[in-house]
């Protein structure tokens, strides 16, 4: 009996050792399967040889440090087709972007100059396909950042190396910890280095490039509901001189405006801080609008009437404010 025993015991041994290592076997199988299917990977990373873009000519490279001073502008959709340019789906919800030098994938820290919201960004892709841009941001990273529509926007770009926790959140198309908000005087140093629009920026460029920018000191105080020309009246015993009616004054008021007709809008913002500061100083007023505070001249019935907040938008350093249709509500 005792050798029974025995050897049913040494039988149940070897039994549990076999499926053991048969159990210790399939989680590995199991895992690989749902990395493969729900998360995209790291390596190996791509560089690819030179290309050009509207004659320009891109050598990618691996530098150990990238911090660049630019404007952001958005990509709805992968360079490739739907895909990016290292193989990967092109994801609009993913917090990614686009960049022509840097290895794919690199992870960048970007910073919006205009709020000093700093979000971590892995770029997976090549472009923008214009020479006036840095960076081309994902809809789900425009969105993080604090950016609507289709605009550009200032930005900071530096490449960072995030601990591995945060790289696997990136990949599984998630969201990391948004950075510490960058200090004003930081910001003011930043914007200082942004270049200047070229020939081949688009409109809607020097127009957010100004919005992210104090206007210039020497810009006088207007007053709300004066015309911009009536504000460098010199002495208050004299009277201001009457100015032709065809060139009617802008609606500069802090309430919110009728419903209907037509805007100037100067810019938005993601604070209604800064929002307030840029109307005040301009006579403008400010909506909200989603997420953001939008500056705007008006509202008027015509858009032939809303050139006199095009012209007013003018005057104080804001060149290509846009005419549109009035969504207050």
């Amino acid at each position: 009996m005792r050798s029974n025993n025995k050897l049913l015991a040494s039988a149940v041994l070897m039994l549990s050792m076999i499926g053991g290592g048969l159990l210790h076997a399939q989680p590995g199988k199991t895992g690989a399967g749902r990395a493969g299917r729900g998360m995209v990977a790291d390596a190996p990373a791509m560089i690819g040889p030179p290309y050009a873009i509207g004659g320009v000519t891109y050598t990618p490279t691996d530098p150990a440090a990238y911090d660049e001073v630019g404007y952001a502008g958005r990509s709805d959709e992968g360079s490739q087709n739907g895909a990016t340019a290292n193989g990967e789906p092109f994801v609009a919800s993913a917090i990614s972007a686009a960049h022509r030098t840097l290895p794919l994938p690199s992870y960048v820290e970007v910073t919006a100059l205009d709020s000093g919201k700093t979000i971590l960004v892995r770029a997976n892709d090549r472009g923008p396909m214009r020479n006036d841009q840095i960076i081309a941001l994902s809809p789900g990273a425009a969105a993080q950042l604090g950016v609507s529509g289709a605009g550009v926007v200032p930005v900071r770009v530096r490449r960072v190396n995030p601990p591995e926790q945060e790289r696997a959140v990136l990949r599984a198309h998630g969201r990391a910890a948004e950075r510490l908000e960058t200090p004003a005087a930081l910001l003011k140093v930043l914007r200082e280095k942004l270049p200047h629009a070229g020939p081949e920026a688009a409109p809607a460029l020097s127009a957010r490039a100004k919005t992210a920018i104090a206007p210039t000191k020497s810009a006088p105080a207007i007053r709300p509901g004066a015309d911009f020309d009536q504000a460098t009246v010199p002495a208050p015993s004299r009277p201001a001189p009457s100015r032709p009616a065809a060139k009617p004054a802008p609606a500069a008021t802090t309430a919110a405006p009728a419903r209907g007709g037509y805007v100037v809008q100067v810019g938005a913002f993601s604070t209604q801080a800064r929002a307030e500061t840029l109307a005040k100083s301009i006579g403008a007023h400010v909506e909200p609008g989603g997420a953001m505070w939008r500056v705007r001249f008006g509202p008027y019935p015509t858009q032939q009437a809303a050139q006199a907040g095009v012209r007013a938008a003018a005057t104080k350093g804001f060149e290509n404010a846009r005419i549109m249709a009035n969504d207050a509500r």
